[in-house]
């Protein structure tokens, strides 16, 4: 079947909830991709922020499939190992002291709301507000679309279950003045990464953090997206001094497979049995295949090689930015980066860059969001960007 047919049976088969992009792909391996023609291309999009280790790691495939010949699900009325030891890494290497497995990050949000307002009921009162902030982005399931703090995600949907304020992002005040008695939490991205790659003052997690703990509610962190390594460290937080009460995780967690977590300290793991669950949640077949991603990027120092990169990709992109007048800012921070322009191209680039063999994400109509493999190399950013340039330059000058 061809390329073309593939797609047509797509738009005759599935919900149109997909902007997709004209391409077909059926392999991976490391940084790259190849569609049904054969054709090869480098990855900058890796899945969402998802592929933490590239396309097929082979400590991954060599988990799921020892994993898949033993036991792939059980449920969890039992016991089972990975799961386990999987709680285990992460509890060694966060601030945090329980953990709950499930399937997508909006499952894990939705689970630290429940245990946010499972507090609020317990020992504030009742209180079951949440403030969010404007322009991020928690999920797409009803009650996180009701926290994301995006008008255009919310008015197909309209009434939204209540119980969600949005503030202005990098404003400390504006959260000072949204709390009220009713309020049990606030959760906040430490970097907005569907709102455009938006990166906060050093200081304004810190200071909301304080200022959670001042008045006695919870402090959660999405880190669906800047979690597992993404930003240059572990966890996000611990660039910003800000230790969250809850914090949630999923994309690079599993390496390309749907495994998500939030966890808590211990002092607000409230759930008793049968106030929270999940079928597939945590069962032995994803949790193995995350155990194996965390060991691996725990035990190479992947954050540190993030770091590294994600500076030549910034200094890369500076120079871009010095030879093309139209773009406004390079933002972001480790493997989490955004190029934006001053008109809305963004849609236009991403598809002459797939011409030349380079996918990037439209994250905002006149912004690219780049989110490449962990182990992304230098020579590869820079390979990304000679393509990048060529498009911009072809932008700047197109040919009639």
């Amino acid at each position: 079947m061809s390329q073309d047919n593939w797609q047509e049976l797509e738009r005759k088969l599935f919900l149109s909830t997909f902007n997709r992009v004209p391409v077909t792909l059926v392999r991976g391996k490391g940084a790259r991709v190849w569609d049904d023609q054969g054709k090869e291309y480098l990855d900058f999009v890796g899945g969402w922020a998802v592929n933490s280790l590239g396309h097929c790691p082979s400590v991954v495939v060599e988990a799921l499939e020892k994993q898949a010949r033993n036991l792939i699900q059980a449920s969890n009325q039992f016991y089972t190992i990975p799961q386990i030891e999987l709680a285990q890494l992460l509890v060694q290497n966060s601030c945090l002291d329980r953990v709950f497995f499930c399937n997508s990050g909006a499952e894990a949000n939705e689970g630290a709301i429940k245990l946010a307002r499972r507090y609020g009921k317990l020992r504030l009162g009742g209180a079951y507000e949440i403030i969010t902030a404007n322009n991020s982005f928690h999920g797409r399931t009803l009650a996180m679309t009701a926290a994301t703090g995006q008008r255009k995600f919310q008015e197909p949907y309209i009434p939204l279950p209540n119980g969600f304020v949005s503030v202005e992002y990098n404003n400390v005040e504006a959260v000072k003045v949204a709390t009220l008695n009713k309020t049990c939490a606030v959760m906040l991205e430490p970097i907005q990464g569907e709102g455009g790659v938006n990166v906060p003052d050093d200081t304004y997690l810190e200071k909301v953090a304080k200022w959670c703990h001042e008045k006695g509610i919870l402090f959660i962190l999405d880190e669906i997206q800047t979690g597992i390594g993404r930003t240059g460290t572990l966890f996000a937080y611990e660039q910003y001094n800000a230790e969250p009460d809850i914090m949630t995780l999923a994309k690079g967690l599993g390496s390309g497979v749907p495994i998500a977590a939030f966890l808590a300290k211990e002092d607000f793991s409230l759930f008793s049995p049968g106030e929270h669950g999940s079928t597939f949640g945590g069962n032995p077949l994803v949790c193995a295949a995350a155990c194996a991603t965390l060991k691996y990027i725990i035990t190479n120092d992947i954050p540190k090689k993030v770091k590294q990169v994600g500076k030549h990709f910034i200094t890369k992109l500076e120079n871009l930015k010095q030879q093309f007048d139209f773009i406004t800012e390079v933002r972001g921070r480790g493997l989490l980066l955004a190029l934006e322009f001053n008109s809305e191209i963004a849609q236009e680039l991403v598809l002459a860059c797939l011409k030349r063999g380079l996918l990037v994400n439209k994250v905002k109509p006149n912004a690219l969001r780049f989110m490449p493999p962990l182990i992304i190399t230098e020579r590869e950013v820079d390979e990304a960007i000679s393509i990048l340039q060529d498009v911009l330059e072809e932008t700047r000058n197109p040919k009639y």
